[in-house]
């Protein structure tokens, strides 16, 4: 079952967070961080998977407005981020999040979904390919501190 990260659910949502993108430093990415972050309306919309009661997976959505690489209109749906715990996996959960996330660009109006991942996360990439994403480029980014 998907539904929405509430108030009842935020708890179990934001520790699936901590594990999808760990940190170095803690405090950059800890529970209350997470529900501070979503009490606070900076996040995109974020839904949990729930097995059988118990929090699986979540899927953040976002709709982009501005370019997206490899698209031609706008908004574009866009998966902001996907996870499913070690113990829920190889079971077509992120397969059934990933549909849902398309169900809901498309009720927001979009006629494309995106996404994203590290050039070197090629766990991510296979996953993408496999839920039907198609590559459309790759970026190398740049930085210069003044």
């Amino acid at each position: 079952m998907i539904t929405p990260v509430s108030k009842d659910n935020v708890q179990a949502w934001a520790a699936l967070c901590v594990a999808l993108w760990p940190c170095e430093e803690a405090s950059d990415n800890s529970i209350a961080d997470w529900i501070n972050e979503w009490e606070h309306g900076e996040l995109p919309h974020e839904f949990i998977y729930y097995v059988n009661g118990e929090p699986a997976a979540f899927i953040s959505l976002g709709l982009r407005h501005d370019y997206v690489e490899g698209t031609d209109s706008s908004p574009v749906g866009y998966l902001e981020g996907i996870y499913v715990a070690p113990n829920f996996r190889k079971r077509g959960i992120a397969r059934e999040m990933v549909e849902f996330a398309k169900d809901w660009a498309r009720e927001k109006g979009c006629i494309e979904f995106a996404s994203d991942c590290e050039l070197e996360n090629e766990e991510s990439r296979l996953f993408h390919v496999q839920a039907g994403f198609e590559e459309v480029g790759r970026v190398v980014c740049f930085r210069v501190g003044l």
